[in-house]
This record gives structure tokens, C-alpha cells and sequence, in this order.
């Protein structure tokens, strides 16, 4: 999923976590979340008070390789802005946003514990 945005705080991170929710409207969903400053404030407090069915797990401070988002910027960094030209940086968002909406990324971390197979069984 992507939201785009051009500011990273708290009220950003709840309508992401809103979209997320919108999306499986009937599912419990536990989040793998960093530690970043907009993951954190009343905003987030509002919409996990509000939906049972959300659950956060807070990742090790300072452990990007645990972080699974990690390696996803690191494929789209890659194959999107690395020895390409963009003329604007709108054109730039759009190819990373696009990038991010077409490819299935695994993780070596979620995978090593058969999260395909754990999440399928809550769908």
C-alpha cells in the first residue's frame, strides 16, 4: 500500500493506518512498525483505540535489518532513482509510487518464518 505525502508525521501514519484498515475491513492486522517519531503521537493513540483488530509490534530501536520496509526502500531505490534522470521531482514520486504499487517484494526475515502461510490462515 502507498500514501503519498509530503510530510511524515503522526496524522499522516493514522490515515495510512486508516487505509490499511479500509483494506481489510474484516481481518486482524498486526503491523511490523519502526520506531520513527511520526509513528507515534495522538493521532495513532486515536486509531488504535479505535480498532481493536490493529495491533502494533514495535521494532528493536536502531535494527533496520529487522525492519522489513528497510529492504523495500533498498529494491526501489535500486531499480527507481539509481542511474535513472528525472526532471521533477513529481516525476520521480510518481515512478517510486508506481514502482511500490507493481511489485510483490519478499523479505528474507518474514519469509525465514513462513509468513505466507501464518498470515493465510487469519485470512
Amino acid at each position: 500500500m502507498v500514501l503519498r505525502s509530503d510530510l511524515m508525521k503522526a496524522e499522516v501514519s493514522a490515515l495510512f493506518l486508516q487505509q490499511i484498515l479500509g483494506a481489510y475491513p474484516d481481518t486482524p492486522i498486526v503491523l511490523l512498525w519502526d520506531r520513527a517519531t511520526w509513528h507515534h503521537g495522538e493521532a495513532i493513540r486515536s486509531v488504535l483505540s479505535a480498532n481493536s483488530r490493529l495491533e502494533i509490534v514495535w521494532l528493536p530501536a536502531a535494527s533496520p535489518e529487522l525492519n522489513p520496509q528497510e529492504h523495500v526502500w533498498k529494491a526501489v531505490r535500486e531499480a527507481v532513482s539509481h542511474n535513472h534522470t528525472y526532471t521533477t521531482l513529481s516525476d520521480l514520486a510518481l515512478a517510486f509510487e508506481t514502482y511500490l504499487r507493481e511489485t510483490p517484494f519478499s523479505c528474507s526475515l518474514l519469509d525465514k518464518h513462513d509468513y505466507h502461510n501464518l498470515c493465510a490462515r487469519f485470512i
